[in-house]
């Protein structure tokens, strides 16, 4: 299969597990099953985790491997910043606690150390792009999404963009899902928050539970921190999002359907699990009726991203791979 192919499926696969988990973000596991029983159809568009992610591509166009972090802060100033008028929506708290640092004078990693936030997804869920850039080289997208995300977060924030990247690097150069979570481990410290639970994930995932009741129980349970008000933290999306690549076996429906049910930051994990499974599977992976309902996005996260297409995006990563 070819890297554009590959690249294809990722994005598309981002862009549909965002989709649709975004009326799931934040429900509990038992809610969804009331309203949807099991969520299979996008019922709308994406969330920032799209415009987010096609926004670092466009870092990646430009810059290639040499993209540093004042590359990133100095974009951030130039096509984000101006066009924020009034409140910034559909941002995390990372990004919005970036902005204020960018706009008070501060550089990274002061951007990402500033406020109390470096532990967001927001740096996970926009991480598929370095991978796909960085096809069979785990090691070499996660310094680059390092690059990107010392201006937004700090610590097991950046450490959950790492993993990511590094899964989808490997999923690029044709890995089973075993193999994009070994590489996702591979580029994090061992004894990480994020590495803990990402192989808690995948153990529970060994066990071999006996349906995805038991299944999405025992990743909570693994996983989970139940007494924190906010679900966006990168250890527990990542592992959750590698651990329903596990549990769908790298298919792209069985993969991004199971990660929305389990809830919490159901777009981003969505949008995580469905990267890696499309970059295993290929463009032609991702169901049609899915492909079929993601358009260009709007822009009302990031106005500089609005009109832009997921696959054109692909596309361009994917050239001269």
């Amino acid at each position: 299969m070819t890297h554009r192919l590959r690249a294809r499926g990722c994005l598309l696969g981002l862009a549909a597990g965002d989709a649709l988990g975004a009326p799931a973000e934040n429900l509990s596991p038992s809610e969804i099953r009331r309203r949807w029983g099991r969520l299979t159809e996008i019922e709308g568009g994406g969330t920032d985790d799209t415009e987010y992610a096609i926004f670092a591509a466009s870092l990646l166009v430009r810059h290639g491997h040499a993209l540093t972090a004042a590359d990133v802060a100095r974009a951030y100033r130039q096509e984000i910043i101006p066009s924020v008028t009034g409140p910034m929506r559909g941002a995390g708290f990372s990004e919005l606690g970036t902005i204020e640092a960018l706009r008070r004078g501060l550089e990274p990693p002061l951007t990402g150390r500033v406020h109390q936030h470096g532990w967001s997804d927001g740096l996970a869920m926009r991480a598929a792009p370095y991978g796909i850039f960085c096809p069979g080289d785990p090691a070499e997208a996660a310094r680059l999404i390092e690059q990107d995300g010392l201006v937004s977060g700090s610590g097991e924030g950046i450490l959950g963009g790492r993993a990511v990247a590094g899964a989808v690097a490997a999923a690029m150069a044709g890995g089973t899902p075993a193999e994009a979570v070994a590489a996702a481990l591979s580029v994090i410290p061992a004894d990480s928050w994020t590495a803990r639970a990402v192989v808690r994930a995948r153990d529970v995932l060994a066990t071999g539970a006996d349906d995805d009741l038991a299944l999405i129980e025992a990743l909570h349970e693994a996983v989970v921190v139940r007494h924190y008000p906010w679900t966006d933290l990168a250890p527990e999306a990542v592992a959750l999002a590698l651990g329903a690549v596990l549990a769908g076996g790298g298919e792209v429906e069985a993969t991004v359907t199971f990660g929305v049910s389990l809830g919490r930051d159901a777009d981003t994990i969505g949008a995580i699990a469905g990267a890696v499974a499309g970059a295993i599977q290929g463009e032609q992976g991702v169901p049609g009726r899915w492909a079929a309902r993601i358009g260009p996005v709007s822009g009302k996260c990031l106005p500089v991203v609005a009109g832009r297409h997921v696959l054109d995006v692909a596309d361009e990563l994917a050239e001269g791979l």
